[in-house]
């Protein structure tokens, strides 16, 4: 994720709705072709899919990811990139409150100190910046819900995305089919250009199947360590690459954010600690 802003940028002249019907439509085919190479099973679609609670809560994830990578392309290619790493810094702390007001999840010493560090970096951000501020909130919560919607879902990565891009296909197959009959498409215009819109698909599904093998693997504290490192380069890339204007409210409240992200992941990683060390009980 984060090198997608200098990818979506490469993708212009392609509206943000062009090009996240090619994400869609080209994620989808590569994770089926993928599913069939790996020799997948079927049988997780009538379990983990087609029943009653599971289909609307995939249903509603769908259309989250749909509106969070829609938004996410848009702020890219209309010079937001710093907007959108800040939603992703975030992020994680709009998903500890959702754990506590959705899951009844119990808010540490840690959760606190850090939520209210990040809150106020947040309103510090906003002050004179509220024109913007919906990119960072809009990316949040669109992501921060969509873990909600997933949270029992069980299902891979590479089936979740499955599940997900074949819901938003039939759709977005149409919409380029429509542009593509208007003369509005840009997918054709040249090879390079095509091939580009095309390897969207694999600038998507790549990061989430390594995701998908390294879990098991690593500790979580690394995995809670390296999901800040995609918005630290989004926002590194919007200010040396893109040129963005960062005025000094702007970095006072990314400090308060980083460093309840940090306060956040320190306690959360020394909670991980002791539980690791606390001897098994006896039976």
């Amino acid at each position: 994720m984060g090198v997608f802003p200098p990818f979506f940028a490469m993708l212009k002249p392609a509206t943000p709705l062009e090009i996240l019907g090619h994400r869609i439509v080209w994620s989808f085919l590569l994770v089926l072709l993928m599913l069939v190479a790996l020799r997948s099973r079927w049988t997780w679609l009538r379990a983990g899919v087609f029943t009653r609670k599971a289909f609307p809560r995939l249903l509603l994830a769908a259309g989250l990811i749909a509106v969070n990578w829609l938004t996410y392309i848009w702020a890219v290619n209309n010079g937001h990139v710093v907007e959108a790493s800040v939603g992703y810094f975030i992020n994680p702390l709009v998903s500890l409150l959702l754990g506590v007001l959705v899951f009844g999840e119990r808010l540490g010493t840690g959760g606190r100190i850090g939520g209210l560090l990040a809150l106020l970096g947040v309103l510090v951000i906003s002050w004179g910046h509220w024109g913007t501020l919906w990119i960072s909130l809009m990316l949040a919560f669109s992501f921060a819900f969509y873990g909600v919607a997933k949270k029992r879902a069980h299902l891979t990565g590479l089936q979740g995305l499955l599940v997900e891009s074949g819901l938003l296909f039939l759709p977005a197959l149409g919409y380029l089919g429509w542009l593509a009959a208007t003369g509005q498409g840009t997918f054709g215009v040249g090879v390079t250009h095509s091939l580009l819109l095309s390897v969207a698909g694999i600038v998507t599904v790549l990061p989430l199947w390594l995701f998908a093998i390294a879990a098991p693997r690593v500790p979580l504290g690394v995995m809670g360590i390296l999901q800040y490192v995609a918005p630290t380069m989004q926002f590194l890339f919007g200010i040396l690459l893109f040129a963005e204007r960062v005025e000094l409210s702007y970095w006072i409240g990314l400090v308060g954010i980083w460093i309840g992200s940090a306060v956040y992941l320190a306690f959360n990683l020394r909670a991980s600690a002791d539980r690791a060390d606390a001897p098994a009980p006896v039976r």
